[in-house]
């Protein structure tokens, strides 16, 4: 299956500024919302959607702009997905699958701009979101994001392991390549996304680290702020911990057949998009 990586929003929380059209200038981190356009047998799937047209033309409303405002996002009309899509000559109901880590609106955004896409998530993840028990996650997680009331497809860990790792195979709709990975503890119902493709296996691994050198095999890392920030939106530390750990043990035993990275990465997407 062939793979494009796209830019679906530029952020800089706290401590930098974006102004469209300049380059970024930032005091503490440069983020991406790195989104996969996959095309398939079965159509267009997108992993994770990035932030939606209406977001940059400022259409959501009061306090979606705050949030946006508070991560510094560029808003940069040429970022949607559905813009870059159209420069690759597609059309949005060419999206057949949208396949979401989680449901944070810089992931889930861009849902509103594939309303006849079907939209994958864990069945945790879509119970939390609709819940929304704890303050994080009344924090987090914004109705606006679903309420154009997407056609959703709820999966539970089931099938085969994935290089030791519990995967949703096929299941409910899931285009045939593409899995979904557990991966709690950022949110209750985190995944990745593995997705086959020439030359090995691609695992999107959403939040379930920020920072390329987390995965470092002799010296793992990650900027304070960054760590700081992974800490306090996790809804479960120890497994989100867990994980990286498991993530740095697979990229490290697994190289020539996987290629792991994250949602937030400008040098993990630019490295992708030269391979």
């Amino acid at each position: 299956m062939r793979v494009h990586h796209l830019n679906c929003a530029t952020l800089c929380p706290r401590g930098g500024r974006l102004v469209q059209g300049e380059a970024p200038v930032c005091g503490r981190a440069l983020l991406v919302c790195h989104v996969l356009v996959v095309e398939s047998r079965d159509g267009l799937v997108l992993v994770d959607t990035g932030l939606s047209e209406a977001d940059v033309l400022g259409q959501r409303g009061l306090m979606w702009e705050g949030r946006l405002r508070l991560l510094a996002a560029a808003l940069d009309p040429r970022e949607p997905a559905v813009t870059q899509l159209a420069q690759l000559g597609f059309s949005p109901d060419e999206v057949r699958h949208v396949v979401l880590t989680h449901l944070d609106f810089d992931h889930a955004g861009g849902l509103v701009d594939f309303p006849r896409a079907q939209v994958h998530v864990l069945a945790r993840e879509h119970d939390a979101a609709l819940a929304r028990r704890a303050w994080v996650e009344r924090s987090r997680y914004q109705p606006v994001t679903w309420g154009h009331r997407p056609r959703w497809a709820l999966h539970e860990p089931a099938g085969a392991p994935w290089f030791g790792f519990e995967a949703v195979r096929e299941a409910g709709g899931l285009p045939p390549g593409v899995l979904m990975i557990p991966l709690p503890g950022h949110t209750r119902g985190h995944a990745g996304v593995a997705v086959e493709a020439d030359g090995g296996w691609l695992l999107h691994a959403g939040d379930a680290y920020f920072h390329r050198d987390q995965l470092d095999p002799r010296d793992p890392r990650c900027p304070p702020g960054l760590e700081l920030f992974q800490r306090l939106t996790a809804v479960d530390d120890r497994a989100r911990r867990h994980n990286i750990e498991r993530l740095r043990a697979l990229a490290r035993e697994r190289a020539g057949e996987v290629r792991v990275f994250c949602a937030h990465d400008p040098v993990e997407l630019a490295r992708l998009r030269g391979a």
